[in-house]
């Protein structure tokens, strides 16, 4: 009889700053996502350390008596990583690797390891090392552990800075590499765009972990990998799709998120095209998450990045089903009543009224509102095929029910 094998996640510690940009309830909702990633990234969380300070320690990033009380927990407990909401200098990695003995993880990096995990295709694999060794370049100097026990003198100095110069000129030329590699995989793609006629080009964006897959899987009855996790999707994925008798091509992206690594925004740039290329863009949210308005504006900015803010967009707030709305006692005369405690018809009528008949609410997971989701979708797609092709106008009711 096998023995059923158990998942030793590696135990970690969070570290934020509370700052002028930053305050306590920001760093607390951004810990919160750091958490969630260390755990995609099979971590487990076990202690969080929290600093207020106007202006970070340029050597270690936080004060010296925090960092003194990180290295006594780190010590005590076993601590494989400690992580950093904050993006570090490799000043800073190297100081603090050399007082905590142990790995130093910044959000940007975290975040590379998580896309290192899930790249699945060449392409996305390819992406992902472009942007690793992009971000390991300046950071070189900390990998050489074996030169701190040199200790100088006649034929000492030379070597050691020949070997990491060797090192940085080796990874200069794989950068280039994959970077050539990378154009030639854009113009295949690129290639293979042009090759799938005119039909109407529909992509979901959106922050991570809102419903995107779940929801192509749903439309297009397809088998999209999905999973409660960070970034269970890197890889773009376009199936034709037939609403009524309207065929369109539906793609699924890589999700945003939050201070996203800007080796990842350029290296996936080209994984992006199918945004930049896209008729109608399918902007989904997760309404239940409690900062699902921050989310819209991160998704937005990085929009406006890749030149696709002004596209045709239908806002679709998912997993209504999972929306809970505070409720403040009748008793309690101390609480004032906020957005928290808005229910979602509260909450159409805010600047989501605004949006209109560009506004869906449904839940992709209970496929509850798809009807409505189907016809508004269809609605748009005939828009624009009719303005593409006025002679076929005829072929197209008004109505997606007339069928």
């Amino acid at each position: 009889m096998l023995e059923k094998k158990t998942i030793d996640h590696e135990k970690a510690v969070l570290i934020g700053i509370i700052n002028r940009e930053q305050s306590e309830g920001k760093v607390t909702e951004y810990l919160d996502e750091l958490e969630f990633l260390t755990y995609t990234a099979g971590g487990e969380v076990v202690k969080r350390f929290v600093q207020r300070m106007d202006v970070p320690n340029p050597k270690t990033l936080i004060g010296t008596g925090k960092m003194e009380e990180v290295e006594a927990f780190v010590k005590a407990n076993d601590i494989g990583s400690v992580i950093f909401d904050d993006e570090l200098t490799p000043a800073q990695q190297r100081n603090i690797e050399k007082l905590l003995r142990c790995k130093i993880v910044d959000r940007t990096s975290l975040i590379l390891d998580i896309f290192a995990q899930r790249a699945q295709t060449s392409y996305a694999r390819t992406q992902v090392e472009l942007a690793q060794y992009e971000y390991l370049l300046p950071r070189l100097t900390g990998l050489w552990t074996h030169l701190e026990r040199q200790r100088g003198g006649i034929g000492m100095r030379g070597p050691g800075e020949t070997e990491i110069e060797t090192d940085r000129r080796i990874v200069r030329d794989r950068i280039s590499l994959l970077k050539k590699k990378l154009l030639k995989i854009d113009r295949q793609m690129e290639t293979q765009r042009g090759n799938r006629g005119a039909l109407v080009r529909v992509a979901l964006v959106g922050y991570t972990n809102v419903g995107k897959s779940t929801l192509m899987n749903v439309i297009s009855k397809s088998d999209v990998f999905a999973e409660n996790k960070l970034f269970a999707t890197l890889d773009t994925t376009v199936r034709k799709v037939v609403i009524g008798n309207l065929p369109f091509l539906l793609s699924d992206t890589v999700g945003f998120i939050r201070k996203l690594p800007t080796q990842l925004v350029e290296s996936f740039k080209s994984t992006l095209d199918e945004v930049r290329e896209a008729d109608l863009l399918l902007h989904v949210v997760d309404i239940s998450h409690p900062q699902f308005e921050e989310h819209i504006e991160s998704v937005n900015k990085i929009l406006d990045e890749i030149d696709s803010a002004d596209k045709n967009t239908i806002m679709v707030f998912n997993k209504i089903d999972l929306y809970k709305h505070a409720e403040i006692d009748e008793d309690d005369l101390v609480t004032e009543r906020s957005e928290r405690h808005f229910t979602i018809d509260e909450w159409k009528k805010t600047w989501m009224q605004r949006v209109g008949d560009k506004a869906l609410f449904i839940s992709a997971l209970n496929k509850e509102n798809l009807d409505e989701f189907r016809k508004r979708v269809y609605d748009e797609v005939r828009d624009i095929h009719v303005t593409r092709f006025p002679y076929n106008n005829f072929l197209y009711p008004e109505h997606l029910d007339e069928y």
